[in-house]
């Protein structure tokens, strides 16, 4: 058996996948390797867009479990998740990191649940990364796992000897939604790696709506899914492109985008409207753009709405559940806008690019999530659980 690292610090991811939980952990774990820490990214298997961005202090493990290679088990991220747990038992078994780190609901229940399998008396910090309500609410489960979900939650997630919430809105929710105590519930932000930004902002003009400066340009950032709620940006945008000359790039790819080429089509503003996909450097975009837009009808803590502010650019978000408020700070920052609400978003957006804010004071917002800042408040916490 492997002598336990006293600086072994195991992050558990649900996998490479593009996603806002895979970025932030993977430049968390970068953070943390860079403060002493031994850090090992465990995943059910080492395939995925972001495996190259891995930091190369940190090791990638992949667990590859016999049970979730099963086709049926091994296609959705969930269920391979759930069926990862014994392979991930027996890695705690075996490389016996001194604490064990995991991000959003299905993979914080994994590790809780590998843990008396595999090493019974590993500190475990678990992050909340959206509201559990949604996830509770959310059908189409065959096993309807809306009260399950919410009963594993409260019987598992006390288990753990620390739980953190990315924002304040998600720290309520889940202690109202899983009937815990809230204090027990800190909330850390994800980290923003600003150097990353300021290098990539600095790129060649990536598209060439964003080098006419005579039209603005909007930029809506996240997967093409229901949860973006982009139909009532689309719709929103063709009340603001009935009043104006504007165009929008929405960077992002997902099941949703031969539905939203027809919406598109159909309000009349194909022409103005440009679906990207998936872009490997967005703030060469966000630097350039006259506007950003979160139209989102739930998050955790928004991260391209920080990368947006990052960028010095203007936004207009949803007041979703949760995130936008906190950041743009009541809307100091920001207009905010009922969601799904596509005439009040329209009348947002024409405000603000008639009336951008200052540059400084959105960049000033954006450092509060600096990396330097954020991982020093991780370390202290697992440092609090450190045998």
């Amino acid at each position: 058996m492997v002598a336990m690292s006293a600086r072994r610090v195991a992050i558990v991811l649900s996998g490479l996948g593009l996603g806002g939980v895979q970025r932030t952990m993977l430049t968390l774990a970068g953070g943390l390797a860079t403060r002493g820490f031994e850090v090992d990214v465990v995943v059910p298997n080492a395939e995925g867009p972001f495996r190259s961005a891995v930091p190369h202090e940190v090791r990638l493990v992949a667990l590859d479990g016999r049970l979730a290679r099963l086709p049926f088990l091994s296609r959705r991220k969930r269920r391979r998740t759930l069926a990862s747990i014994p392979a991930l038992a027996a890695y705690l078994r075996r490389e016996r990191p001194a604490v064990a780190l995991s991000a959003s609901h299905y993979v914080n229940l994994a590790l809780l649940a590998a843990r008396p399998l595999g090493a019974p008396d590993l500190p475990v910090v678990i992050s909340q990364r959206t509201h559990l309500s949604r996830a509770v609410e959310n059908a189409g489960f065959p096993l309807r796992r809306r009260p399950l979900l919410r009963a594993w939650v409260a019987r598992a997630y006390p288990q753990a000897q620390a739980i953190v919430a990315v924002s304040e809105g998600v720290a309520d929710d889940l202690a109202r939604v899983a009937a815990l105590d809230r204090s027990r519930i800190q909330v850390l932000p994800n980290p923003l790696r600003l150097d990353e930004v300021r290098a990539g902002a600095e790129k060649p003009v990536p598209h060439r709506w964003l080098a006419d400066p005579s039209i603005p340009v909007c930029v809506a950032l996240g997967r093409l899914a229901p949860q973006k709620d982009f139909d009532t940006l689309l719709r929103a945008f063709a009340r603001v492109r009935a009043q104006r000359p504007t165009r929008l790039l929405v960077l992002g790819e997902g099941r949703q985008r031969p539905a939203l080429e027809r919406q598109a089509g159909d309000l009349g503003v194909a022409d103005d409207i440009e679906l990207v996909g998936y872009v490997e450097n967005p703030f060469a975009w966000l630097a350039r753009a006259d506007l950003f837009i979160l139209s989102s009808s739930y998050e955790g803590l928004p991260g391209a709405l920080i990368q947006a502010l990052a960028c010095g650019c203007p936004a207009v978000s949803t007041d979703c559940p949760s995130g936008p408020r906190e950041i743009l700070r009541d809307g100091a920052l920001g207009p905010l806008v009922p969601v799904g609400d596509d005439r009040a978003l329209a009348e947002a957006i024409v405000l603000r690019l008639d009336a951008p804010r200052g540059s400084e004071a959105l960049r000033e917002r954006a450092a509060d999530f600096a990396l330097e800042r954020v991982v020093s408040r991780w370390q202290a916490l697992l440092e609090d659980v450190l045998p």
